[in-house]
């Protein structure tokens, strides 16, 4: 990637100083400063917390600065609303996509500036743009017709990124673009951010994966508490320890945990697919997962890993096959039939699927569990905030108030009350589907250590992550699925990731 940006003598393309935001007991921001060049690609680091989701809102215009300056162009300016930071050529591509599942693509993507003339909507104008913009992102394959419900998350991002080019952005703001996408898919993101920065388009850049900022960043800037704590840094030249460092305020060892001994033995068979298959999404599962034990699925997006979690927990019903949890069939389809018999799912979309965002962590907690907690219609909420604390101070939530609304957590401490929820309900299997999405280097060695704890527990893990590494890493057994086939079984000590990436790339058993 060219690392040309900006033009010497030129103001910044944006100016952030002394950005200072207050919610209610909490100073989110604390005097941040940003300066993003125009053709630039700026990345933004810091652990979940650190204040990034507050600054990029306060770009986008959803947040109002009660302290400090913006300039743009070196000249004053209000983002009073996301319509005038739009207008102003500031578009925002959020890590939880803001579309209309209802809409169709081409209506989600001019949505707020629709093709119109003499007062009358164009849509085969808006169609026709929208299959423009998505050929340009190399994906001419999506209809600019069908619903955006009706598409993958992968698909959904890519919409994300027509609608921020179909505004002429002058600066566009990227949070953890590559959390939903194939390897295939990333590199043609960073070939679109290229294009961008050499027309002198100004990228600020937010991702939890270092070895992406390497790729495709310029400079660095860190927040920690609300604060930044370094600017300007060689994205490239900074070493991997020195960002670690300065996101932590720590050095953190961001290996993954060092593996059990390969003569650990697990317990009873808990967990059994057989032959299970969805017309269209996976085909002929089959493996078992004993107490103890950590399985692991690898696979690119849309290889059919949610779908069989999804599955095995009764949310979509197999067109054959079965589950069973020690030994006992459970009913295909049946959510209820798979949690009494102790089965638990982390999803991949916590905030939507999993979570009551506006409720109290102590309600999450106990979401799976609510007969336990209630007595003639009323819950028992004594009961319920003790059993909350001792789950939530064993998993070293921060903070462990059970009280405090979960929408108001970071994003590891969010995943942590997801799993939380399933030991208060003394799950025998937990289904884990990307459990390190969007979490920040220092969480994510917490949840490392969480899960190893868990199996040496007894809990059965079955565990999808779009990171090779990371399967490999936390994982006893893997199994390797593409196109919904599973290629290949085995010790997870035995596999490389580059054999894997063989497998899931081009089909072929290593």
């Amino acid at each position: 990637m060219s690392t040309s940006h900006g033009v010497d003598g030129d103001p910044p393309l944006l100016s952030m100083r002394g950005i200072v935001k207050l919610f209610p007991g909490v100073r989110a921001l604390d005097g941040v400063d940003l300066e993003v060049r125009a053709g630039e690609v700026h990345c933004l680091l810091g652990q979940n917390g650190a204040g990034k989701s507050t600054l990029i809102k306060t770009l986008a215009g959803a947040h109002q600065p009660d302290a400090g300056r913006i300039l743009w162009r070196g000249e004053p300016a209000t983002l009073a609303s996301p319509i005038a930071a739009l207008r102003l050529g500031i578009a925002t591509m959020y890590q939880e996509l803001d579309l209309i599942g209802s809409l169709s693509v081409a209506e989600n993507v001019f949505l707020g500036h629709e093709r119109s003339r003499y007062g009358f909507t164009r849509p085969a104008v808006a169609r026709a743009q929208a299959r423009g913009l998505l050929a340009r992102l190399g994906h001419p394959e999506i209809p600019a017709e069908t619903e955006v419900g009706r598409l993958s998350a992968a698909g959904q991002q890519l919409v994300s990124m027509a609608r921020a080019l179909a505004h002429d952005a002058q600066l566009i703001v990227m949070d953890e673009p590559t959390a939903a996408l194939a390897s295939d898919e990333v590199d043609n993101l960073f070939r679109i951010v290229e294009e961008l920065t050499e027309s002198g388009v100004a990228v600020v850049y937010i991702s939890h994966r270092l070895e992406e900022i390497r790729r495709v960043g310029h400079r660095v800037t860190v927040l920690k508490d609300g604060r930044t704590v370094a600017s300007n840094l060689d994205a490239r030249g900074t070493s991997t320890a020195d960002l670690v460092d300065l996101m932590a305020g720590r050095r953190v060892e961001i290996a993954f945990e060092a593996a059990r001994s390969a003569t650990v033995e697990f317990g009873p068979e808990v967990l059994r697919v057989g032959g299970l298959s969805r017309i269209g999404e996976f085909a002929d599962v089959s493996f078992s997962v004993h107490a103890g034990e950590i399985v692991g699925i690898a696979g690119l997006v849309g290889a059919g890993r949610s779908e069989i979690l999804e599955t095995i927990f009764g949310a979509r019903k197999p067109h054959a096959g079965t589950v069973s949890v020690n030994g006992k069939k459970l009913r295909a389809g049946s959510v209820a039939s798979a949690v009494r018999a102790g089965v638990g799912l982390a999803p991949e979309e916590r905030k939507s699927q999993a979570l009551l965002l506006d409720m109290s962590v102590a309600h999450n907690v106990t979401l799976a569990s609510l007969h336990a907690y209630s007595s003639a219609g009323f819950t028992r909420r004594g009961k319920e905030l003790h059993d909350s604390v001792s789950t939530l101070e064993r998993l070293d939530l921060r903070p462990a108030d059970p009280r405090r609304i979960i929408r108001t957590l970071s994003g590891g401490n969010q995943q942590k009350a997801v799993v939380a929820k399933w030991l208060v309900h003394g799950c025998r299997v937990l289904l884990l589907d990307e459990p390190t999405r969007g979490v920040d280097v220092g969480a994510r060695a917490d949840l490392y250590q969480l899960i190893h704890e868990l199996a040496a527990n007894g809990v059965a893990i079955v565990l999808v992550s779009s990171e090779v590494p990371e399967v490999l890493g936390l994982s006893d057994r893997v199994l390797v699925l593409r196109d919904g086939e599973v290629l290949a079984e085995g010790p997870a000590a035995e596999l490389s990731e580059a054999d894997v990436l063989d497998m899931v790339m081009e089909g072929s058993a290593a």
